[in-house]
């Protein structure tokens, strides 16, 4: 039995299997995704997903889906299944399926009868190409196997729809064909290690719905392409596999290569294994720059998940390269002290007062991991004074260090903290001011740098900044700290104080460097245990809070609400963990380790394998947002590091 696998009582109860989502990548950004029945329910879904860089720079669908139907004595077994707008789907195909199994790679059996066959899924790691193998294990005499691809050649935020500009012709290659159904796309070819009859007919298939789309406020129906169908005869115990990619290949070694490929796979038989494959598919290499995508199915690159994930991602897997290569890509982008939130090169949007600072954490976290051989100061210390520097003097965004020591930031209509979501134009929580966890980060960065400089006997930077921790500091208890409340305003603004609880004062006894003493530390962590803490992460925000939205769900602008106000987010357990180990030392082990053990039972629910990006703030907690986030799997990774490494 696999570590996770689903029967068939599971598989054809639709409200269970449609729930359960799966996904596979390689290491440029092409991705597949669809359901374990292979019911593809949102419009992010398909087999065959690539950038194309000649339209935009954001993914596509190329391949939606593949209908398969078995013809034995003149009958035909439909596998496939769609669904039509009333609840309709057609063809019923999961029926037949009899188990779902997920390791070493994705494949499900299904039974007609006398018949049973089998369909595994593999995603070259280096390639833009998904295989699959069809392997026909009993049968009473030859069957057809009669495949029908389903094209979308469309961006992966919008739907397609029928049209007379569509390119309908095909490209003949060996044991395979071709298509390109718009100019500038690249073409998709569909080769067999089998050579198959391919039947040209193309045809619209009409009205296909996503009913995730449809529950997230989305247009939620399109139009596909069938260009034809092919054809293939099978006996028992034979097997055929398919390449779609954007290359031709030669189907000789079709077979070869998968094998290949299952051998480079690490297995997914146990919880570490899964997080440890999910963080893998993180990180891409595209036009010699490595970067952190920061979410499945529609993130892109995001700075601040790039640095708040980059040592969960690679320092749990000792993988100091990778970390070194993904930071060597931002810091081209670095500008006035700041890096890209979103976007890159002249799309940047560099609306973010944290990301540099969550650049010189993750710096603290390479200069403290174990294999460090890295001196920081030197191969760093550069575009680290350019950073603290732009701070103290003022940058974008009003972002300045005040004569008081602390870091204000805002202008109208921005949010520059994490707590960024924005509706009609005016963000739901903007902060603008003083930041407590903005000023956890601020001080935190200056003593560590002081900390480098002194070790590299760097007397200029020294003589510049070695007043300023003590000002910060008391500054910062000054401004935020209530002893009455026993814990930290959320941010200051002139003479208003924040005081709503939400965890970012967390990150005030997390990190390494921090301005609280123990009294405090013990009393905002009792605050944020009884007030936000969850099996499924930190609430944003208290639910004795009237503000308060305990669901994640409905329409954008609905869940934009409910993003920071209650939602709970996985990544924030990493510095609550840290704090909780802070204040409590090994006899908070226990209580850690339960945090991070009590996520195994997410490895068969939503994303299969991995961590979803948010959850709800409310009991059962059920998980929102992207189907795997990559701040959500670091953390747990570097989580289970925390308790691995506790007292080394």
């Amino acid at each position: 039995m696999s570590y996770i696998d689903f029967d068939k009582t599971q598989l054809i109860n639709l409200k269970y299997s449609l729930h359960r989502e799966l996904l596979r990548t390689n290491r440029a950004g092409s991705y597949a995704s669809t359901t374990i029945i292979t019911t593809n329910t949102r419009k992010y879904h398909g087999l065959l997903i690539a950038p194309q860089p000649n339209i935009d720079d954001n993914n596509h669908v190329l391949l939606s889906e593949i209908d398969e139907t078995l013809i034995a004595n003149n009958y035909e077994f439909h596998v496939g299944m769609r669904m039509y707008p009333g609840g309709v789907f057609e063809p019923k195909g999961h029926k037949y399926l009899k188990e779902f199994v997920s390791d070493p790679n994705p494949r499900l059996i299904y039974r007609m009868g006398g018949i049973v066959f089998v369909k595994e899924y593999i995603f070259a790691a280096n390639e833009d190409r998904m295989f699959i193998k069809y392997t026909l294990e009993k049968a009473s005499q030859q069957v057809t196997f009669r495949l029908k691809p389903f094209l979308a050649f469309r961006n992966v935020h919008s739907l397609s729809k029928a049209n007379n500009d569509i390119n309908k012709e095909y490209y003949e290659t060996k044991n395979g064909v071709g298509w390109q159904l718009y100019k500038g796309y690249s073409k998709l070819f569909m080769q067999f290690s089998k050579k198959p009859t391919y039947i040209h007919s193309p045809d619209w298939y009409y009205d296909i719905e996503y009913i995730r789309e449809k529950k997230r406020g989305y247009k939620s129906t399109e139009d596909l392409l069938v260009p034809g169908y092919f054809d293939i005869q099978l006996k028992a115990g034979e097997s055929v596999i398919i390449s779609a990619s954007l290359e031709e290949k030669n189907p000789s070694y079709l077979r070869r290569q998968w094998t290949s490929e299952i051998k480079k796979r690490t297995p997914r038989d146990n919880f570490e294994n899964c997080l440890l494959n999910a963080s893998e598919e993180f990180i891409i290499q595209n036009n010699n720059k490595s970067e952190v995508v920061a979410g499945y199915p529609w993130f892109g690159r995001w700075g601040r998940d790039t640095f708040i994930a980059l040592p969960g991602l690679t320092l749990t897997r000792n993988d100091t390269k990778s970390f070194k290569d993904v930071t060597k890509t931002m810091l081209n982008e670095l500008k006035y002290g700041l890096f890209p939130n979103v976007g890159s090169g002249s799309k940047a949007s560099y609306n973010s007062v944290d990301t540099s600072l969550w650049f010189i954490w993750a710096l603290q976290q390479l200069h403290n991991h174990k294999n460090n051989n890295t001196d920081i100061w030197s191969e760093y210390g550069k575009s680290i004074k350019k950073i603290l520097n732009s701070f103290k003097r003022g940058t974008l965004f009003n972002i300045k260090m005040h004569d008081n020591g602390l870091i204000w930031a805002g202008e109208p209509g921005k949010a520059l903290t994490w707590m960024d979501a924005i509706i009609d134009g005016q963000p739901v929580t903007a902060r603008t001011g003083y930041a407590v966890d903005i000023n956890a980060l601020w001080y935190n960065s200056i003593c560590f740098c002081l900390e480098l400089a002194n070790d590299s006997n760097d007397t200029s930077f020294i003589s510049g900044w070695k007043k300023w921790p003590a000002i910060i500091k008391a500054s910062y208890i000054n401004t935020f700290w209530d002893k009455e409340k026993g814990y930290l305003a959320d941010y200051v603004v002139g003479d208003k104080k924040d005081w709503s609880v939400r965890p970012n004062m967390i990150f005030a006894i997390s990190l390494p460097h921090s301005t609280l003493n123990e009294e405090q530390s013990f009393s905002i962590l009792n605050i944020v245990k009884s007030e936000l803490l969850t099996s499924r992460g930190l609430r944003t925000l208290s639910p004795k809070n009237p503000m308060y939205q305990g669901r994640y769900k409905g329409d954008q602008k609905n869940r934009d609400r409910a993003y920071h106000q209650g939602t709970a987010w996985p990544w924030l357990l990493g510095a609550y963990s840290e704090a909780y180990l802070k204040v409590f030392g090994s006899s908070g082990i226990e209580a850690v380790a339960d945090i991070y053990a009590d996520f195994e039972k997410e490895m068969d629910d939503d994303g299969i394998g991995t961590i979803s990006e948010v959850y709800d703030g409310d009991p059962p907690h059920k998980a929102g947002g992207a189907i795997s986030q990559a701040w959500s799997v670091a953390e747990l990774l570097r989580i289970k590091s925390m308790i691995d490494n506790y007292g080394n």
